[in-house]
């Protein structure tokens, strides 16, 4: 009996131990896709993998958080209510019936007409327009960001804050604690001297106990000035430079009209979230400013549903000529891969637009993995080139486009707050395809054939990096 007390039996008792346990509750608390990663790894790793698991293995929120996000989006439906006039509504049976109907029903805010829609791939003239809005504030500035960098735009944004909290114009600033982590370090001091108001978004550090999972992360890009302008999409509060060598490419929208109401919305309810405090929001929205129906979408783990992707497999089931979609991070759930493959397969000209350059070497390598069934049902694949594409939005066929924060990966839909704005009118469509223009004539177009001819090895690394999809 002696070996019953030797380390090494207790030892092995508690690395079995831990893969039981860990298959009789992994799969009944994750995704069958995240079960699966999860299981492989505390399948080789017990003792690694069950504390990993602990830590990341799902999308844990706290009570507080999930209540304030149902509490505002109760608002947010009670608000609406007597706001019925300003509904837009499309033709029965359109696809934008269906998408609009998908969107609110998830994620809160009806279609409503009336806006005026920029869309702007420059990166310096949408930094620009950001900085004069800013600049010509009277008495209101929102912005909530996922990152700021203490840099060169970072001080421009920063001084333009503290000038118009000089003039009396009430600011706020609200950055996600990790991504902005060098924002904060570097300007919330001074800011607040000033008189802006900053908080910080999902603490890091040993504060992430106290909220959420600690890499759960708020992505969204937003800003509204005056309750009457409003900027929304994928770039931050930084220079283009995050890949060396390779400056980011975004797409920001611009937006005047009642939608702008909806992104003040979403600034009310995540200062909500954070801080308890209720902001005063105003009964009406902004006048009419053009003639663009849109709809914002929000999304994130305080959700019921996976807004996002619901909306992304929506929007590939619904094309009848045209879907493109372009993202940074490729790494798409089942259900999502099957939507663009069935699409292709149908007749239907699927264009995906990558970035050749990537800042995330893992995904990078987990992205190549789907790439070959895509090219064999007849998805085109683009590596744009020599920018780094960070911009993130989609369209289908000449009547929706979709532009914002969403990446097409599972952090994005499952882990991350982001934010996307539904335009359903042709001539935003048209913008769009202008800026997909620009970015298919500066890309690598792949062949099937060819792409099948890559090495062995790179074909290895691609499938044992797919099996962290989960993780990324």
């Amino acid at each position: 009996m002696d070996f019953l007390l030797h380390p090494a039996t207790w030892l092995l008792a508690l690395d079995w131990g831990i893969r039981i346990v860990a298959l009789a509750w992994i799969p009944v608390r994750s995704a069958p896709a995240a079960a699966r990663s999860w299981l492989l790894l505390v399948g080789f790793l017990p003792l690694l993998g069950l504390p990993l698991y602990l830590a990341f293995g799902h999308p844990w929120l706290s009570r507080e958080r999930r209540e304030r996000q149902a509490n505002a989006s109760r608002v947010i439906a009670e608000r609406q209510q007597p706001l019925a006039r300003l509904r837009w509504t499309p033709h029965d049976d359109s696809i934008a019936d269906d998408i609009a109907r998908l969107c609110e029903r998830t994620g809160d805010f009806m279609p409503m007409g009336g806006n005026a829609i920029a869309l702007e791939d420059d990166y310096a003239a949408s930094l620009q327009a950001l900085l004069a809005d800013i600049a010509a504030a009277r008495f209101e500035v929102h912005l909530l960001y996922y990152l700021m960098f203490d840099d060169a735009v970072g001080d421009a944004v920063a001084d333009a804050l503290a000038e118009a909290a000089r003039r009396g114009v009430h600011c706020r600033l609200l950055l996600d604690d990790v991504g902005a982590k060098r924002g904060l370090r570097a300007y919330a001091p001074r800011l607040r001297a000033a008189g802006v108001e900053v908080r910080a978004m999902l603490a890091g550090g040993l504060a992430w106990r106290r909220s959420a999972r600690m890499d759960l992360r708020n992505h969204r890009k937003l800003a509204v000035i005056d309750r009457r302008i409003g900027h929304t999409g994928s770039q931050n509060l930084a220079a283009p430079g995050f890949v060396p060598g390779f400056p980011n490419r975004e797409v920001v929208a611009r937006v005047q009209g009642p939608v702008v109401a909806q992104l003040g919305a979403i600034f009310a309810s995540d200062w909500y979230i954070e801080t308890g405090e209720v902001l005063a929001v105003p009964e009406q929205p902004p006048d009419a400013a053009g003639t663009s129906p849109a709809q914002l979408l929000p999304s994130g783990p305080a959700y019921p549903f996976a807004n996002a992707r619901n909306a992304v497999i929506a929007l590939a089931q619904r094309a009848r000529r045209r879907l493109v979609v372009a993202t940074p991070y490729f790494v798409p759930d089942d259900a999502t891969l099957d939507a663009l493959e069935i699409a292709a397969l149908s007749g239907i000209e699927v264009q995906l637009i990558l970035s050749r350059s990537n800042n995330q070497r893992l995904t990078r390598w987990a992205q190549d993995s789907y790439l070959d069934a895509l090219l064999e049902a007849g998805v085109k694949v683009a590596l744009h080139r020599p920018r780094f594409l960070h911009a993130k939005h989609l369209s289908v066929d000449d009547e929706i486009a979709l532009v914002g924060s969403i990446n097409l990966d599972i952090r994005s839909f499952a882990l991350n707050a982001e934010l996307g704005l539904l335009c359903y009118d042709p001539a935003v469509v048209a913008q769009l395809r202008r800026i997909e223009a620009h970015c298919l004539a500066d890309a690598e177009h792949l062949d099937a054939a060819a792409w099948r001819q890559r090495p062995h090895w790179r074909r290895s690394v691609s499938g044992i990096a797919r099996l962290a999809d989960s993780f990324l």
